[in-house]
């Protein structure tokens, strides 16, 4: 048996006893404060999960669900540099608190790091899990280039969007389960149902995000409302009111702050947009639930990855 709260826990207790090389203090000590930022760790303890589901025990998989979250918090690292972002999870970024230099170099000794927790204690799957490790991150960094490439686009279509959000956030969140499920002896089958569970929980979690940047409550989500728009971030809402509607949207993002943003969520309203998006998160969800039911399990367990599911579908922040 376990449930959310104790693995979010024991990944946390792990995490304070990471052990990192004496010197230099000025390359690791950014790399303790990025990790020690917080987050929901749904990817480590995912890892968790899967592993303890299909018949190890979750202690088994510890390592690994640790270089997960440790490759998660590198890439977060490097997109605040990229993004020139000044905080995260309420605290300044690593390049804001040190400088842009450190912060690159902290992000480089984070993916060795990574690399290094795959593949400890992985006994005979050392091989295929640090396999699965580096396909995935190949994938986010795909994701990632898409995302920048679309900045400069006008004409992303909705499939490339999906696909972008697929490779940035479903990926890495199933390899997280196929990692788990591969540390439990699982055969392919399982490993494969088990990404499948993750890959559409990631993209029902971004989704949820973009839902939440335009229609969460700030004093929940964290941060303003309607940074997207502002920004003219290209998310899956703001790409189907172009198809839908081109000038009107054109129109309403020729004004400026909080104009623009009630001019849009009127273009939004109109289209039937809030009410589709919820529609395709809600498909995602289910592909989720659909993924994990065709893998064998206790019923205590499946409850675990579907409650997580639909908790993913309606979060607030």
């Amino acid at each position: 048996m376990f449930n959310i709260g104790q693995l979010t826990s024991y990944v946390n207790e792990n995490i304070g006893s990471i052990a990192y090389p004496d010197t230099p203090d000025s390359l690791f000590e950014p790399v303790r404060y990025m990790l020690q930022g917080g987050g929901k760790r749904i990817r480590p303890v995912l890892t968790l999960a899967s592993c303890a589901a299909l018949g190890g025990a979750y202690s088994d998989a510890i390592n690994q669900a640790l270089g997960i979250e440790m490759f998660h918090n590198f890439t977060l690292l490097h997109d605040d540099v990229m993004d020139n972002s000044d905080t995260r999870h309420g605290r300044p970024t690593v390049h804001r608190r040190w400088d842009e230099s450190t912060a690159i170099l902290s992000g480089d000794a984070m993916l060795t790091m990574a690399s290094q927790l795959i593949m400890r204690c992985a006994g005979g799957h050392t091989e295929e899990a640090l396999g699965i490790f580096n396909s995935v991150a190949m994938d986010v960094y795909r994701g990632q280039q898409y995302d920048m490439d679309f900045e400069a686009r006008t004409n992303v279509s909705i499939g490339e969007y999906l696909e972008m959000i697929r490779l940035k956030t479903g990926v890495l969140i199933g390899g997280a389960c196929r990692i788990g499920a591969l540390m439990a002896d699982a055969d392919k089958e399982a490993c494969d149902a088990m990404y499948a569970y993750g890959e559409a929980l990631g993209l029902a979690f971004q989704l949820q995000d973009d839902y939440l940047d335009t229609y969460g409550n700030p004093e929940v989500f964290g941060k303003p409302i309607g940074g997207d728009i502002i920004n003219g971030k290209k998310t899956w809402l703001l790409l189907s009111a172009m198809d839908g509607d081109p000038d009107a949207v054109s129109q309403a993002m020729s004004y400026g702050g909080q104009q623009r943003i009630d001019a849009v969520k009127e273009v939004y309203s109109r289209l039937s947009l809030p009410q589709r998006c919820r529609e395709l998160i809600d498909g995602y969800t289910t592909r989720a639930i659909g993924a994990v039911m065709g893998v064998a399990m206790d019923s205590s367990s499946r409850a675990v990855f579907i409650d997580l599911a639909h908790k993913a579908a309606v979060r607030d922040k």
